[in-house]
């Protein structure tokens, strides 16, 4: 099986970041890259937070999260990651811009490095067809907050060698995470799922059967969810949600997966939830109400 000594992170975002600092914190020297030096030092601010929060909480050593941190090398240049044994891509979700990314580095790692996206919903076969080692190919969908949420889907697709599927697999175990094995599904298991739950959520209120509030409390309080459909969309990203539906809608044609009128409409005015303030959700108070696009 293939050793795993070196890891980079592309994307330094929030799944990004997530990644490298599980990645670190495990004992793995990880590289970070990130395109622009303001999105860079956001993402390695986030993981000194994070693991000051813990040191707080006394769930961590503050020895440790120094020792974590010493083990980040943040960087512009894509050519950091050439002595990497695995790289795994965190960037947005766009197949031309991965299709591009994974060319790049085709051109600069060695034929034995493993190749992974992060991708919550796009193909691996796709993604895999256009680098120079599908069979080093694989997915390994982490799931946000990164540091807390322990599943993480290791996806393989028809040309993923066994060795490779092994090697992520026994990767993910070693972040302490408990990995799942998914075929190349669009939305692998937890978003197949989970997103016409979402769906049916917002169609639900569309047809008047509730408000937004008391939908978000019945799921909580009858099927013992930490969040509501809609406080998770907005979590999510609505945005993220929106482009979510299309590509499973284009890969299943099922009516299931396709976007209520009222989650497109909120995608194109902005309305996005908690990272721009304002989703199903307004977050501009000392508590979240009810937004007024949707009042």
């Amino acid at each position: 099986m293939t050793e795993i000594r070196k890891v980079g992170v592309v994307g330094a975002g929030l799944m990004g970041s997530g990644i490298a600092q599980v990645s670190a914190s495990a004992g793995y020297e990880t590289i970070v890259r990130e395109v622009e030096q303001g999105f860079l030092d956001r993402g390695m601010a986030g993981i000194r937070k994070s693991l000051d929060r813990a040191v707080q909480k006394e769930k961590l050593d503050a020895a440790d999260g120094d020792a974590t941190m010493a083990r980040l090398h943040p960087t512009l240049e894509l050519g950091a990651l050439a002595a990497c044994d695995l790289v795994i891509e965190a960037i947005t979700e766009n197949l031309g811009a991965k299709h591009a990314l994974f060319g790049e580095l085709g051109g600069l790692c060695a034929g034995e490095t493993i190749f992974a996206s992060n991708t919550s919903s796009l193909s691996i076969t796709e993604l895999a067809a256009e680098t120079d080692r599908p069979e080093r190919f694989v997915g390994l969908h982490f799931f946000s907050p990164v540091p807390v949420m322990p599943l993480v889907e290791v996806v393989r697709c028809g040309q993923t060698a066994d060795e490779t599927f092994e090697a992520a697999f026994a990767f993910a175990e070693s972040l302490g995470k408990s990995p799942i094995a998914c075929g190349d599904n669009t939305g692998f298991v937890v978003n197949r799922l989970l997103v016409p739950y979402m769906l049916d959520a917002i169609r639900a209120y569309e047809a008047g059967v509730a408000s937004i509030p008391d939908i978000d409390k019945g799921l909580r309080l009858g099927c013992g969810y930490p969040m509501g459909p809609f406080t998770l969309g907005d979590f999510v990203g609505l945005d993220t949600l929106y482009h979510i539906t299309g590509i499973m809608y284009d890969e299943y044609k099922e009516a299931r997966f396709a976007s209520p009128p009222l989650l497109r409409r909120m995608y194109l005015a902005g309305y996005h939830g908690r990272k721009t303030g304002k989703g199903f959700y307004d977050y501009s108070g000392d508590e979240p109400v009810v937004s007024s696009f949707v009042l």
